[in-house]
């Protein structure tokens, strides 16, 4: 098994999923309006998380990387899952976010994602990281321009509208740099 590192920001733990996320993280995913914005847009039952819960748990041994529950430090409560995927069929390596109801619009999200940025500069020297984010979602949208996404194309991806925001590492002016 591959070691998940833990993050700390000043809020948040970013520590590795594990089983005794699930019932929060089920409960999460059970919520239309937790994800309303992603996949096919329509709330999991216990079965279909818990395959969501292996499949991140699983990206970290396939790919070195993956998504991290993220907890308040101050109390240890799980509030969502933040962190980097790329499986099969996604353009490039994606920066993604999701929230518990009550913990949006905290600043969370953001605090999270400039962590997961952090390591992907920091540990695994990668040359970009993006967001997909479905059109509509402005809060999400957001977060990227905060992180300093550059909004660089609009795609259908899997049947949806996105927007696609583009990361490069600090010492990176921007893509049209390297292109």
């Amino acid at each position: 098994m591959i070691n998940i590192p833990t993050l700390q920001t000043a809020r948040l733990r970013l520590t590795a999923l594990t089983e005794r996320h699930f019932n929060d993280y089920a409960a999460m995913l059970a919520d239309p309006e937790s994800t309303r914005w992603i996949g096919d847009g329509l709330p999991l039952d216990r079965t279909n998380a818990w395959r969501s819960l292996a499949m991140l748990i699983g990206h970290w041994q396939l790919r070195g990387y993956g998504m991290w529950a993220l907890e308040l430090k101050s109390t240890g409560e799980f509030i969502g899952r933040a962190g980097l995927l790329h499986p099969e069929g996604w353009p490039d390596i994606e920066m993604g976010w999701m929230l518990k109801p009550k913990h949006r619009h905290h600043g969370y999200a953001t605090e999270a994602g400039a962590a997961v940025l952090d390591f992907a500069w920091e540990q695994l020297h990668v040359q970009r990281v993006i967001s997909m984010v479905r059109v509509g979602n402005d809060a999400s949208d957001r977060v990227a321009e905060r992180l300093g996404g550059e909004h660089i194309e609009d795609i259908d991806f899997f049947g949806s509208d996105n927007h696609v925001f583009a990361y490069y590492p600090p010492h990176r002016e921007s893509r049209r740099a390297f292109a």
